[in-house]
């Protein structure tokens, strides 16, 4: 993959109420801004067609949807896209039309946004290859004019039309909305390690405050913001454009958006590459505790590293991982009693909260954690939090200005649209503790606390845990990284066997998503699939 710039991760897949996927890296690097283009989490015991819940039930199958397209949904279906040059040059974009439900089409419309890059060379045209890098929330538009549209592989680039679109609710597709910058900046600083019940206090009214907030902003869109709303919109684009059958990349939760688009729609299901993938058949709290010991997993690897290093600040000599893991703790601990200074135009300190997420958002990629390293050197030893609050505004999109992209309204949206919350009360966080403490004792009473965010949710979720089969699709090759933070490793192996058609594909490796991120055998198998339709072959592993 010579061709590419680096190699950027995607977005993020569903957690709490802080979702875990920076969209765009403090630094420049291409790299880096895919790489912190997607995430979420889990932790499964055993890889067999379906996972269970946390109550121990097995998740019911995807069903299809019928092969004919309802009368109903014929001018969708038959509409024409006026496109008009945008971004930069090459770059085209129209605004698409779907039902805000599909269940009543005459109750109204969205418009969502569309763009594309036609192919660029000779050959045999393949059609238009749909890419999303993850969230949910993370706009795909951004990432196919920042990346895809000019760093995938020339070759793949060369016979496909490369498309994105705005899932609804989106950046560009009719946002959600809830809370201005002021309001977020609070929330985001709300402590999310409670130590009596006036911090419990607060965080569950930060939660309930942003929920209102949406329901008060966004109230008609909020029921109509599914993942599986959101693939029907791409087969109607799909048709939109003049392809039989819809051929699709996608990273982190946009493996589920992909897997779910399958599951509807098999028979018009072409080459579909799915990179960090997501479970369907999990429950939330069950995704929340996974993901939990999924960062665990990086940050481990993490200190492995950093001990190596001369300019490590959390080691003594020869420190071992779990002695670098309880200075952070310490940190942290330190941070929640005394929040330090970071420079900020808006008088932000560094608190705990945010530190946390600072740490999380370099776990996505290992050519972050030189970053973080400075980061908490200049924080924990010139106490100076600059830093890591830098992390932790691109984690959130936060810009300099302090205006938030609508990411963490629309990932709350969706993921508390799909699933029912993880916790009902807080109470029950408390009984939950210690698994998610064992799980990571640096990152669980974070992201335990983190899962509070749905259960305040103005509407009711209309999804639940699903197995997705897809029986009659084309192969779907399903990649995997061993030790992925955001969407375990595990979760690939199970997705890949849940598919009927499904091929796994394992990244030995770090990091979130593997695909663009430097392995040549990787790159080399999904670029076969894609130009030729050949899977990689079963078992294969890659380094």
């Amino acid at each position: 993959m010579d061709t590419r710039p680096s190699s950027p991760p995607p977005a993020r897949p569903p957690l709490a109420r802080r979702p875990f996927r920076p969209l765009a890296a403090p630094r420049a690097t291409a790299r880096t801004v895919a790489a912190l283009l997607a995430a979420s989490a889990l932790f499964v015991s055993g890889c067999g067609a379906g996972g269970t819940g946390s109550d121990g039930t097995v998740a019911a199958a995807l069903a299809a949807l019928p092969m004919s397209t309802p009368s109903a949904l014929s001018p969708y279906y038959t509409q024409k896209l006026s496109w008009r040059e945008c971004g930069a040059p090459g770059f085209e974009c129209a605004t698409m039309k779907v039902p805000l439900d599909y269940d009543k089409p005459a109750s109204g419309d969205i418009k969502l946004a569309v763009a594309r890059k036609k192919a660029t060379g000779k050959g045999k045209p393949l059609g238009s290859l749909l890419v999303n890098p993850g969230g949910p929330g993370g706009s795909a538009i951004g990432y196919l004019q920042q990346y895809a549209g000019i760093g995938y592989p020339a070759e793949v680039r060369a016979r496909y039309d490369m498309v994105a679109v705005d899932p609804r609710g989106v950046a560009r597709s009719e946002p959600v909305e809830c809370l201005d910058g002021r309001q977020m900046d609070t929330f985001t600083q709300t402590d999310m390690t409670p130590d009596d019940a006036k911090e419990t206090d607060a965080l569950v009214g930060a939660d309930r405050t942003f929920a209102e907030g949406c329901g008060e902003h966004s109230a008609k869109l909020l029921r109509h913001v599914s993942t599986v709303e959101a693939a029907r919109d791409m087969d109607v684009l799909r048709e939109v454009l003049g392809d039989k059958k819809l051929n699709y990349v996608g990273a982190s939760y946009g493996t589920f958006l992909g897997a779910t688009y399958a599951g509807l729609f098999p028979h018009r299901t072409g080459r579909l590459v799915l990179d960090g993938a997501m479970d369907p058949s999990l429950d939330a709290r069950q995704i929340n505790l996974d993901q939990t010991a999924g960062f665990e997993t990086a940050f481990q690897a993490f200190s492995a590293d950093c001990v190596k290093q001369a300019d490590c600040p959390l080691d003594g000599k020869d420190a071992t991982p779990a002695q670098v893991g309880d200075r952070l703790e310490k940190f942290f601990r330190a941070l929640d009693a005394h929040p330090i200074p970071a420079g900020d135009a808006d008088g932000r300190r560094l608190t705990e909260s945010l530190a946390t997420i600072g740490v999380i958002a370099a776990m996505y990629d290992e050519s972050t954690w030189e970053q973080l390293r400075e980061a908490l050197d200049s924080a924990m030893d010139e106490n100076d939090g600059a830093g890591l609050l830098a992390l932790s505004d691109s984690y959130y999109e936060r810009d300099a200005r302090g205006h938030y992209s609508n990411l963490m309204m629309a990932n709350s949206a969706v993921n508390c649209l799909d699933l029912p919350p993880a916790f009902e009360s807080p109470e029950q966080v408390e009984q939950a503790l210690p698994r998610f403490e064992k799980a990571s004792p640096v990152f669980g009473p974070s992201l335990a606390w983190s899962s509070l965010n749905c259960t305040y949710w103005p509407v009711k979720a209309t999804g639940e845990p699903h197995r997705i089969e897809a029986k009659g699709a084309a192969p779907i090759v399903v990649v995997g990284t061993t030790r992925d933070p955001a969407t375990p490793y595990r979760w690939a192996q199970s997705l890949s066997r849940q598919l009927s058609s499904g091929r796994l594909l394992t990244y030995e490796g770090d990091g979130h998503t593997a695909y663009g991120r430097g392995s040549s055998c990787v790159d080399s198998a999904i670029n076969t699939y894609l130009l030729h339709g050949t899977p990689p072959a079963p078992g294969k592993r890659c380094t």
